[in-house]
């Protein structure tokens, strides 16, 4: 599920559950553990990539409707745990996009340091209101941050998925490339940072996203997450994820 190839300092992470690379609950919780990992194996750079074609299709919906209320709380919380641990990172971290990345698999590099993605005829952006769910506060923060307020409301009230020009145009990604040097431009986007002198710029980064930290240390984050699930589990949604999954079978991902 989680390939992990060393680049010199800079470790690739790369998400290898084909077809549409779908977030299960294990491999959640297996990118965390590789992220949290990386910098006390003495990585000093992590690259985060997908598969040929396909970055993400976010969290595997087939098989999260096949979990308890239990279940899917964990999840939830585990892949908020995950967003939380990419923000906090003591190291940089790039994304790679190799590919289509709707839903979860935008969310993933939103909380990167920089994204790179490859040119073609992909699409990415946050369709949750397509399929029935709001969107999760911290994750409409996170994409404010990035495009700002106009933007963001765009992009998440009306669930668009976009082409890369279109992501760059506006600031979701910051840079295209052909579609074999994707991952290459991200190890050396890295390369370029541990050049600099790494307490001047440990420091400055840091200073440079505490807000993005902050979204994670609200007291009522846990209400939020409160409040995800119980969308979850709202009929209206389950109504939509159901008459989803029916159509699109097991390659349904958000």
């Amino acid at each position: 599920m989680l390939k992990t190839i060393n680049h010199g300092l800079i470790r690739e992470l790369q998400l290898n559950r084909p077809p549409v690379n779908a977030l299960s609950p294990e491999l959640v919780t297996a990118l965390r553990q590789a992220i949290e990992g990386a910098p006390r194996d003495g990585i000093r750079a992590i690259v985060l990539s997908g598969i040929e074609n396909r970055f993400s299709g976010g969290l595997d919906v087939p098989l999260l409707m096949e979990l308890d209320r239990t279940a899917v709380g964990n999840l939830w919380r585990e892949f908020y745990a995950l967003m939380a641990t990419l923000a906090r990172s003591p190291i940089p971290i790039a994304a790679a996009i190799t590919g289509h990345a709707p839903a979860g698999g935008t969310v993933l590099p939103m909380f990167c340091d920089w994204r790179v993605m490859a040119k073609g005829s992909y699409k990415l952006g946050l369709s949750e209101v397509q399929v029935g769910i709001p969107l999760p506060p911290v994750i409409l923060a996170g994409l404010r941050r990035l495009v700002g307020p106009r933007q963001a409301e765009r992009l998440a009230v009306g669930a668009l998925l976009i082409s890369p020009e279109e992501a760059a145009y506006i600031g979701l990604v910051d840079e295209l490339t052909d579609p074999d040097q994707v991952v290459a431009r991200a190890i050396a986007r890295c390369q370029g940072l541990l050049t600099l002198p790494s307490e001047a710029m440990s420091i400055t980064r840091q200073q440079a996203r505490a807000d993005l930290i902050a979204l994670f240390s609200d007291r009522h984050l846990d209400r939020e997450l409160d409040e995800v699930i119980a969308g979850w589990f709202s009929p209206s949604t389950q109504e939509t994820l159901q008459a989803l999954v029916h159509k699109l079978g097991r390659k349904t991902a958000v």
